[in-house]
């Protein structure tokens, strides 16, 4: 049940500390009275603006001293963090108690969703088991509290980030992460975007009631917002062991992060910050975010200092560059002819994410490829410095601009929200907030 939650127009960091302090309160009367062993699970440095990595220090330093702490970051494929970057996110957690995950060969096997049910949830969109594989650190090892911490924001597979999100895909196995990834995209990412339960969200419901009844855990979880000077500030926080408390925190996060337009966005100026975003298979949120905004013609320009790679491993880098965001007929088109596809499902359910479907221009102004690099994958290329002098991000207001002449429409993190027209939110199959 929903343990506790405070919502305000903004929650400043000593409020919300004091909250991580009631929250381990609570989990002492209701969960354990004398924690010995803790796990914390945030998520990685692509959310380090949710401020989900202070959180976690700050819960690490209450039960430290009484309790033999340890944090795995909720990776997913996710590139595992550098001893900087832990530094960087979690500030003084010692690096050693931090874990990363192995999402190929760190996982333990729990049992299947039945293909049954996932044909069913989909709507026939997906007709194959979800192999249930978690990190073998969290499944085999002995804990009194499991604590997950995150941000709740839309998101293109769930509808939204967090909650079981951090056990099926944060640390899930290469099995599970694959047939998810795929049956999403068998289902529309804008039919996934912004709806508080997806299909693929009932079939992880399904699965941590299945699997996961008796870990004794709970959630922590944040929602932002823009103040009235464009800040992003903390606006709520939900705290509680149930579905019910992530439904409170998509249905606040449904109200300030989805902006609706009246007529589509010719052209959306977007930056991926530089010490977040190194790879398209990240830095794409820009394009999940933006694309029900864009209009058919348009243009989606993404500034990525950052970015240096396509995929967050080797071999997803190599498929990526192999047969580029080609549009969901050609990669399902070759998905049914290419092994290396099928192994890697999940990649290719990326490919169709980022995909424009041919409907708008997606260009990217990265900080570490060149224009070979960008136009091998079917994206657009634009020199970085040119155009960060000729839209001038520091000068910007999120929204409408005129630049030169020239109206845009300014996103400063794009991760943060969701942009859409009224009638695409409003029009589509699944329909606005299903669940």
């Amino acid at each position: 049940m929903p343990w506790f939650t405070e919502s305000a127009p903004s929650i400043p960091r000593p409020r919300v500390e004091a909250l991580v302090a009631q929250a381990v309160d609570e989990a002492r009367s209701r969960l354990s009275k004398d924690p010995r062993r803790v796990l914390l699970l945030p998520p990685d440095i692509t959310r380090m603006h949710s401020g989900a990595g202070w959180i976690t220090e700050c819960f690490y330093k209450l039960l430290s001293p009484t309790a033999d702490v340890h944090v795995i970051p909720t990776l997913g494929q996710h590139e595992p963090h550098t001893r900087e970057q832990n530094a960087q996110m979690f500030g003084r957690i010692p690096h050693e108690r931090i874990h990363p995950h192995d999402w190929r060969g760190g996982c333990t096997y729990l049992g299947d969703v039945p293909a049954e049910y996932v044909r069913e949830a989909t709507g026939g969109a997906a007709d194959w088991k979800f192999p249930v594989w978690l990190n073998s650190m969290l499944i085999n090892e002995p804990w009194d509290l499991v604590i997950n911490i995150g941000h709740v924001v839309p998101h293109e597979v769930l509808g939204f980030a967090n909650h079981n999100k951090n056990y099926f895909i944060g640390l899930g196995g290469k099995e599970l992460i694959c047939a998810s990834h795929m049956a999403a995209a068998c289902c529309g990412i804008e039919n996934n975007l912004g709806n508080l339960v997806t299909p693929v969200r009932q079939c992880f419901n399904w699965a941590e009631e299945k699997f996961l009844g008796k870990l004794p855990d709970f959630y922590v979880q944040v929602t932002l917002a823009r103040d009235e000077s464009g800040e992003l500030v903390h606006t709520g926080v939900f705290v509680g062991d149930d579905l019910e408390t992530y439904i409170a925190a998509a249905r606040q996060a449904r109200e300030q992060n989805i902006t609706m337009l009246d007529e589509p966005l010719q052209k959306v100026v977007c930056v991926m910050q530089g010490d977040e975003f190194f790879s398209t298979w990240v830095a794409n949120k820009a394009v999940y975010r933006t694309r029900m905004a864009l209009a058919d013609g348009g243009e989606l320009l993404i500034l990525a200092p950052g970015l240096k790679r396509f995929g967050e491993q080797a071999d997803v880098d190599d498929l990526i560059r192999k047969y580029g965001y080609c549009g969901t007929p050609r990669v399902m088109e070759l998905y049914r002819q290419q092994p290396d596809m099928q192994d890697l499902a999940h990649a290719t359910a990326h490919l169709i994410h980022g995909s424009s479907e041919g409907r708008f221009t997606i260009r990217y102004a990265p900080g570490h490829l060149g224009r070979a690099d960008i136009e091998q994958v079917k994206f657009e290329y634009a020199d970085l410095a040119e155009m960060l002098r000729r839209y001038p991000v520091d000068k910007l207001q999120p929204g409408f601009n005129d630049v030169a002449g020239e109206r845009i429409y300014f996103i400063p993190t794009p991760s943060a929200g969701l942009w859409a027209t009224r009638e695409k939110l409003l029009g589509r199959k699944s329909g606005f907030g299903a669940g």
